[in-house]
């Protein structure tokens, strides 16, 4: 298929440019695997404090997105334009604390004020909400980090600040934690990545 096709070489050609670390797979597939509830991230406990329009403490039926090309681009669009408009800043030096989840109401903030404003825009598109997640892993420095799955028909998507591909789960090189409930937003699971990656051998 061709859309496939699209995604998988995007892959392989970064693989062949040395972008990420090397991952060996013990064949992933192309969903997370999705564990027990865990508790939310401290972080979005706060953020749906402070804008409970964005938390509504309610059930739907998940759903995938069917990617078709138009979607695909959108994706790719969408990143693409978040990345651009939105410049790094920490919360530390942005807010005087270690951790503030909020939107990048200036232009500025960490991975969670990209991921947060991603899911904004893609709401506002029309995308549905139980394919928009927030989700939280380890980066190759073993620290914390957030990015945007996308549940599709292709599987699991990562939009992420980072890497500017949109590229399949994993395809990235980051040890996978916990999301948002595809049922509802204000749930969060635990996620069971046994891939073996050059972040399991950086010390705690």
């Amino acid at each position: 298929m061709k859309l496939l096709g699209k995604i998988l070489s995007t892959t392989a050609v970064l693989f062949g440019l040395n972008v990420f670390a090397p991952i060996a797979q013990a064949d992933p597939g192309r969903f997370m695997d999705m564990k027990s509830a865990v508790k939310a991230p401290i972080g979005h406990r706060q953020f749906c404090r402070d804008n409970g329009w964005a938390c509504p403490n309610e059930r739907y039926e998940p759903v995938v997105v069917k990617l078709t090309e138009a979607r695909w681009n959108e994706l790719i669009a969408i990143n693409a334009e978040v990345n651009r408009k939105v410049h790094p800043m920490t919360d530390a030096d942005l807010f005087g604390r270690e951790e503030y989840w909020t939107y990048p109401v200036d232009g500025y903030g960490d991975c969670e004020e990209y991921v947060l404003e991603k899911q904004r825009v893609l709401l506002a598109a029309g995308w549905p909400k139980s394919a928009l997640l927030i989700t939280v892993a380890k980066d190759v420095q073993n620290s914390g980090h957030a990015v945007l799955t996308v549940r599709t028909d292709h599987g699991d998507m990562i939009l992420d600040n980072q890497i500017e591909a949109v590229l399949p789960w994993y395809s990235t090189p980051y040890r996978y934690i916990k999301r948002q409930s595809a049922s509802s937003p204000v749930k969060w699971t635990g996620i069971s990545d046994t891939r073996v990656t050059t972040v399991s051998s950086i010390s705690n």
